[in-house]
């Protein structure tokens, strides 16, 4: 057989709207045959600060049309459309430019392919981190990344640096960037399955299909855009196909393989898959159709001993834009700035929420939530101790040491969480629930020691979970993953940190909320909403 190189992911077509930065920083210049780009390392610290500015407030248009399509269809639950409505407004909060529609603004990812022909003359990767830098410095965002200094002591690095840079080469003189913000929730739902040639029939696929799905859960804030990937010439190909797919990036490659063996959607699975993800019930995160968006279902060579399986997902805050450098200047790929048009006139009609008194005695909130059935919504007002990761391995710290439950832990309910930085002016930042089921190993002995004995967050838990609940008389709420801008401008009246301050976005804080919506997910009776619909 003769050789013949074949591009691995041969995108044909790139259908992005692009806006124009500027002219400055390139200059062409010939050098023998060839048209050498000098790119000024300013416009590589220009396009990566605007890039990373732009998707932690704003969404791709065609994102925000399938929130509205939600809310349009008569197949959609109540539960579908009230999280879609709410990502609505929650984007018309985030353009105003000081919420960001995320508290959890993110790791930094930036993968570029630059061509042969382009000359900076720096590290390209130092440049891209000067301008995430500036924008995480400038912009109300949150600092999310910890370093180690031993290997078990970490410190945030207060700049949310280190960013994750891949810098590909390629032929020509453009420079091409796929800008990502991937907050913990989505990332933290990436799974690699080893497989081998027995899933590749029909059956066998769609059962691998419909069992993994439940793997996602709904802690990453659906609705989601799903990415499944088949093969891969190693793991690691695999799941940065997984991650790119996610993002729209490859939407325009083939339909169909070749002996070359590049990679291609099958437009018939990712109906299928689509179809199983609404038949699972689960829904834009508390029951019903849409626990995704769309599906991309990606095809790639393999190891005749390996069949790794990819699948990803980019969640509600859809974080992805695209920019590049070409000789006519710096572009970036133009987001929605009127999410405002996607909404309907008026809210979709949703049952009358309970409204819960949180500034009662303990016994009488557990007494009140008592009263009521799983997936029953609820108005929440009152006092909320916020903690997360670090905070509960302190307290764990002090249970271990012989010392009493802190009595805030006792009195109130918890809500996990970390916030965005406080806009001038204004009583909170982002301020959205972060994934549940990182707290989950500590229910059981802190509800024994009279702590967390309500617990607010978003996604589903482990059966360890309910079954503390049901022992010790504990509940967990649901809030809706995603909304963190209007949460932190409707619904969150106060805060102050009250222990910890050290750790900073994960201190211990206290929190005056008003109107917060919620709903019953495990309960005191050993009822759980996601093992119901998982039934």
């Amino acid at each position: 057989m003769e050789f013949h190189y074949q591009e691995p992911y041969p995108i044909l077509a790139d259908d992005t709207q692009y806006k124009k930065l500027t002219s400055d920083y390139v200059t062409v210049e010939k050098v023998g045959d060839r048209q050498i780009l000098n790119v000024d390392p300013k416009a590589l610290e220009l396009l990566a600060e605007n890039a990373l500015a732009d998707v932690s407030f704003m969404l791709r248009s065609s994102h925000l049309a399938k929130l509205r399509k939600i809310i349009d269809d008569p197949e959609a639950t109540d539960n579908d459309r009230f999280v879609a409505y709410n990502l609505l407004q929650n984007a018309a909060v985030a353009i105003e430019g000081a919420l960001p529609s995320c508290q959890d603004t993110g790791t930094a990812i930036c993968s570029a392919k630059k061509g042969e022909n382009i000359y900076t003359g720096v590290d390209d990767a130092e440049w891209i981190s000067k301008g995430i830098y500036n924008t995480y410095q400038k912009r109300n965002l949150r600092y999310s990344q910890v370093v180690p200094l031993t290997m078990f002591e970490e410190k945030n690095s207060a700049s949310n640096l280190p960013a994750q840079i891949d810098i590909y080469a390629e032929r020509g003189n453009e420079y091409k960037f796929l800008f990502l913000a991937k907050g913990g929730g989505s990332a933290n739902k990436t799974f690699l399955y080893q497989k081998t040639k027995s899933l590749l029939n029909d059956s066998s696929l769609e059962a691998f299909v419909r069992e993994r799905i439940m793997d996602l859960g709904t802690a990453a804030c659906p609705p989601y855009h799903l990415a499944l990937v088949i093969g891969g010439t190693s793991a690691e190909a695999n799941l940065a196909a997984v991650k790119k797919a996610s993002a729209g990036y490859y939407d325009h490659l083939p339909t169909e393989g070749n002996m070359g063996g590049q990679a291609f959607r099958d437009l018939e699975w990712e109906k299928r898959v689509q179809k199983i993800c609404q038949e699972s019930s689960i829904g834009a995160q508390f029951g019903g159709k849409y626990l995704t968006h769309d599906v991309r279902v990606i095809r790639l060579p393999r190891h005749a001993a390996s069949c790794p399986v990819g699948m990803g997902v980019s969640c509600s805050a859809d974080r992805n834009i695209k920019g590049k450098i070409t000789k006519d200047g710096i572009f970036l790929e133009q987001l929605e700035t009127n999410p405002k048009q996607f909404l309907p006139l008026t809210p979709p009609h949703l049952e009358e929420a309970v409204s819960i008194d949180l500034n009662q005695p303990m016994a009488d909130i557990l007494a009140e939530l008592s009263k009521y059935p799983i997936k029953t919504r609820l108005s929440l007002n009152g006092t909320l101790i916020v903690a997360r990761d670090i905070a509960h391995a302190k307290i764990k710290e002090l249970l271990d040491s012989g010392q009493p439950m802190p009595e805030y832990f006792k009195n109130h309910p918890i809500y996990y969480a970390g916030p965005a930085k406080t806009p001038q002016g204004m009583a909170s930042g982002s301020f959205g629930p972060t994934t549940a089921g990182r707290m989950d190993v500590y229910v059981d002995e802190f509800q024994s020691n009279g702590g967390s004995m309500i617990m607010l967050a978003k996604g589903n838990r482990s059966k360890e979970v309910t079954n503390a609940c049901h022992k010790y008389g504990g509940f967990y709420l649901g809030s809706i993953g995603g909304p963190a801008a209007i949460l932190a401008k409707e619904n969150i009246t106060a805060v102050e940190v009250v222990d910890f301050e050290e750790l900073g976005m994960e201190a211990v804080r206290k929190i005056e909320i008003k109107n917060f919506p919620a709903f019953i997910i495990s309960d005191d009776k050993g009822n759980d909403f996601f093992e119901s619909i998982a039934h």
